[in-house]
């Protein structure tokens, strides 16, 4: 028993070091920012992709528009 809590904690600990390695912080340099400011970086860029959001937030709430809450269709927000 003690064995299998000392692997787990440490299969945790593993993950989180690697978990927290993949993230970075590193800051954007100013030639990359023009990259990061195109159109096709912007999440909600419009048009079909928006209409097919709508649609699926529609299917899954079983109603129309206040798009900006969150929940999986349950009512357990």
């Amino acid at each position: 028993m003690r064995a299998l809590r000392t692997i787990l904690i440490l299969l945790v600990v593993v993950n989180l070091v690697v978990h927290l390695a993949a993230c970075s912080i590193t800051p954007v340099s100013p030639w990359q920012r023009g990259n990061l400011a195109k159109k096709q970086m912007v999440r909600d860029s419009g048009g079909l992709h928006n209409a097919l959001e709508q649609h699926t937030y529609a299917s899954k709430e079983g109603t129309a528009g206040g798009y900006s809450v969150g929940g999986g269709g349950c009512g357990c927000n």
